[in-house]
């Protein structure tokens, strides 16, 4: 499949540059970026992103949970071709996680507009509220909404880790638009993003082509022990909530080794109090993040962790209470898609694979409602959610080109005949 247009490439400086004025918004030391969904920092990048969608003459809409969706028309009507991201971060973000694929749809659009080319349907480019999750549980909210996975007054009377209520802050930050939830089902959905993980990169592959997301499991868990003197009680006497959380940290992990396979674990967050080293804890807070592509072997490790929770909150005279925070079940993108970022790849002289994400991302929420896919691109040492997130601007290039390409094929799959 190849598009009308096989020579058209993106400005890669103009891709670069547009990158490191949005990673200047919140910046933090080590060159990343902390802009949590709705703070101040969250509205200072959505207005720079949207004052550049202005530029380029595009019809934006704002819908009611902050998700912006800028919009090209093509030369007949209907449903657009649709890229995007998210510009979100999490408070050790780095400069490219979700901003990439914002960034590059957005030169997408500006390098169709530039060359003159109509497309023969619409082609738009978004971004969608609270990705990452840090702030507003659960991650990817944004996209969810948007294609009815949850209502929207549900997401908006959501509390984040600090007090804030969703549909405050989107009001305070002037981001709660007029238009419906759910949004409109694009034609298709191609979203391009660092790869946050280092397969690419050791196996020498510029492109990966995105087969589909592993499922995600996220649990929070409270243990109610007893705080005590650390030295005088004695430990056949104690109900020690950070030792119990501890058990379940290590478990974790065993878990997940245990497994093998594409089973990943992650204990994120854990809190102790009364947090003092002379005092046995009296409470912990924790939470345990379940990875894997395979929906049974998913299911099985969460029942595995919850018998072993049981098990331990008997051993050790702890009251311990879980509650999900977020679950997601495996998600693959559509064959054609794929295989269409695979061809375009080959066809601009890349090296490319075939691969499963291990991070979730807004696609997997737009996969519910029609055909999608996702571009990687390589990250350095596999590093993502850190300041030393690194990508290099040869690849990003390639990526935002094979992005392009990509949504050209997908407009009009085979080449029109001349009128």
């Amino acid at each position: 499949m190849t598009s009308r247009f096989p020579d058209l490439r993106i400005d890669g400086d103009r891709l670069l540059r547009r990158i490191d004025d949005l990673a200047a918004i919140g910046p933090i030391d080590g060159g990343g970026s902390c802009r949590l969904a709705l703070t101040d920092d969250d509205r200072a990048g959505r207005d720079l992103v949207v004052t550049w969608m202005r530029d380029l003459g595009l019809d934006i809409r704002i819908d009611g949970i902050g998700n912006v969706v800028a919009t090209r028309p093509g030369r007949t009507g209907g449903p657009p071709v649709m890229t995007g991201s998210h510009i979100d971060t999490v408070r050790t973000g780095g400069r490219y996680d979700g901003n990439l694929g914002v960034l590059a749809g957005l030169e997408v659009i500006e390098t169709l507009v530039g060359a003159g080319i109509e497309t023969e349907h619409p082609v738009a480019v978004g971004f969608f509220t609270d990705e990452e999750g840090s702030r507003f549980a659960p991650d990817m909210l944004g996209s969810l909404v948007y294609v009815g996975g949850v209502a929207l007054e549900e997401a908006l009377d959501i509390v984040g880790i600090d007090g804030a209520v969703v549909g405050d802050e989107l009001e305070r930050i002037g981001y709660r638009g007029i238009h419906p939830c759910p949004g409109p089902a694009p034609r298709a959905y191609v979203e391009l993003h660092i790869e946050q993980g280092p397969v690419l990169e050791a196996d020498g592959v510029t492109i990966g082509a995105v087969t589909g997301v592993q499922g995600i499991s996220w649990t929070a868990y409270t243990v109610d022990g007893q705080a005590n003197h650390a030295g005088t009680t004695p430990m056949d006497l104690r109900h020690d909530a950070g030792y119990a959380a501890a058990a379940i940290v290590t478990h974790v992990r065993d878990l997940a080794v245990r497994m093998g396979g594409r089973q990943v674990a992650t204990v994120g967050r854990l809190d102790l109090h009364p947090d003092l080293v002379n005092v046995i804890a009296g409470t912990a807070t924790l939470t345990v993040d379940l990875r894997n592509t395979d929906e049974s072997l998913l299911r099985g490790a969460e029942a595995d962790l919850a018998a072993f929770v049981a098990d331990l909150a008997i051993a050790e005279g702890v009251r311990i209470d879980g509650h999900s925070l977020a679950r997601f079940e495996p998600v693959e993108f559509d064959a054609g898609v794929v295989d269409t970022v695979f061809e375009t790849a080959e066809r601009l002289g890349h090296s490319v694979s075939r691969m499963p994400s291990g991070a979730g991302h807004d696609a997997q929420m737009l996969a519910r409602v029609c055909p999608t896919g996702m571009v990687f691109v390589p990250s350095r040492d596999g590093i993502s959610h850190n300041p030393a997130e690194h990508t290099d601007p040869a690849d990003l290039v390639a990526g935002a080109d094979v992005l392009l390409q990509t949504m050209l094929s997908l407009d009009y799959p085979e080449p029109r005949e001349a009128e």
